[in-house]
């Protein structure tokens, strides 16, 4: 059995330094357990290098900024910072995990502005997100919860808070035999999975939600980028959940999914076809360039 995430041996960095895993805490006032005012991402590392770090760096400064806090490390300092976890850990492949939160202090309301902020870099080894489905497909339920309207969250940060209905929808398709769940949003759109994007094929074309309410990926964007240089069309539309009936490939794009193709979503089936499974071994390469 794998050790629970807070009693492992290693070194996590806290604040500008390396410290002892277990020694990695937080106050039980800290603002962020409270009031999720917290942003993180998730890295992987390929054979000791961090596959579009700097983006993922870049976008944890984006996603304080619009969830009205600063990290106050430099993108240079969360880059140097991230390859400092990993090379004290001794991985050339993991999962890096940075998150930024405002930590405990003057203020404990709504309110945080007199809180310092702070900023954790993790790592650790990790395999595919959704164990075998990579050469099954997964199979997806679909969510009661749906993505909300850009008018009431910061909908492109990549925010803790954000997660909670992912949580939810996940543990609720797990206790049906599922992998993970499908999202609409909150005009009965197809969104996304919980913690992916999601990509159809139909006729040998592709299309995929428009991210008007959710998280543009950087794998996503990688994705349409591989596709587009193959001379595969790519629509990103609105799509009805009744569309999903003509779909004939379906996967999921993520930095813990990679890409992984599915195989059902509710009542829908679909092939775990040739450009899936071209595209997941096409981004298995890229990554280890």
């Amino acid at each position: 059995m794998t050790a629970a995430y807070d009693d492992r041996d290693g070194k996590i960095w806290l604040d500008g330094k390396l410290v002892d895993w277990r020694s990695a805490n937080v106050h039980i006032l800290t603002h962020g357990l409270h009031y999720a005012s917290s942003v993180f991402e998730g890295e992987r590392c390929y054979n000791g290098k961090i596959f579009k770090s700097v983006q993922h760096s870049e976008r944890l400064h984006a996603s304080a900024k619009m969830i009205d806090f600063q990290v106050p490390w430099s993108v240079d300092q969360i880059e140097a910072a991230k390859y400092e976890v990993l090379k004290a850990n001794g991985w050339d492949d993991a999962y890096v995990r940075a998150i930024a939160w405002r930590g405990a202090g003057e203020d404990m309301g709504v309110a945080s502005a007199k809180n310092p902020v702070r900023l954790a870099i993790a790592a650790w080894e990790w395999g595919n997100y959704y164990g075998d489905a990579k050469t099954k497909g997964a199979k997806l339920d679909i969510s009661k919860w749906k993505r909300p309207s850009p008018e009431t969250i910061p909908c492109h940060a990549k925010a803790a808070g954000l997660y909670m209905i992912c949580t939810m929808s996940k543990h609720a398709a797990e206790a049906k035999g599922c992998s993970d769940a499908m999202m609409l949003d909150y005009r009965g759109y197809v969104a996304e999975a919980t913690g992916a994007n999601i990509f159809f094929v139909k006729d040998g074309e592709v299309h995929t939600p428009t991210p008007d309410c959710f998280l543009n990926g950087i794998t996503r964007q990688t994705v349409i980028g591989m596709l587009q240089e193959r001379g595969i069309k790519v629509h990103e539309r609105h799509i009805m959940p009744d569309e999903l009936a003509d779909f004939e490939q379906c996967w999921l794009t993520g930095t813990a999914a990679e890409v992984t193709p599915v195989g059902q979503i509710g009542d829908w089936n679909f092939e775990v076809g040739a450009l899936a499974r071209e595209i997941s071994d096409e981004y298995e390469k890229l990554v280890r360039l």
